[in-house]
């Protein structure tokens, strides 16, 4: 399971590299409100986007559940990538350096694997 592991690790990293670009920007940014206390911006969707595209070439048959864009069903059904790309996103929003890419995964519905990664200490 060690390069599972490394899949989740290389993709937060990069998802946290779309996040920290964005960091000096935020009055450039276009944000939604889901609901009430629950924006979502374009660094969550590309963020989102990057993890995605990592994981699908490293294994494009695992279902994957985000949450900004929802399920992506795949052909092996035991393993699911769950990923929140900024937690903490209207911390980010207001400018309060507490958040996080969130990302594990789940094989036959126990969580085998989990990365949190703090971008701005690169923890």
């Amino acid at each position: 399971m060690q390069p599972l592991l490394n899949i989740a690790i290389r993709a937060a990293r990069r998802a946290g590299d779309v996040i920290i670009r964005y960091v000096d920007r935020l009055d450039t940014l276009t944000i939604r409100a889901k609901e009430r206390n629950d924006f979502v911006s374009e660094v969550d969707r590309h963020a989102e986007e990057e993890i995605i595209q990592i994981i699908r070439a490293a294994y494009p048959d695992h279902a994957i559940l985000a949450e900004e864009s929802g399920v992506r069903e795949g052909r092996n059904a035991e393993f699911t990538w769950i990923i929140d790309p900024l937690d903490g996103t209207t911390n980010f929003l207001h400018g309060f350096p507490v958040f996080s890419v969130s990302i594990a995964l789940r094989h036959r519905k126990r969580v085998q694997h989990g990365v949190i990664y703090d971008p701005l200490r690169n923890d």
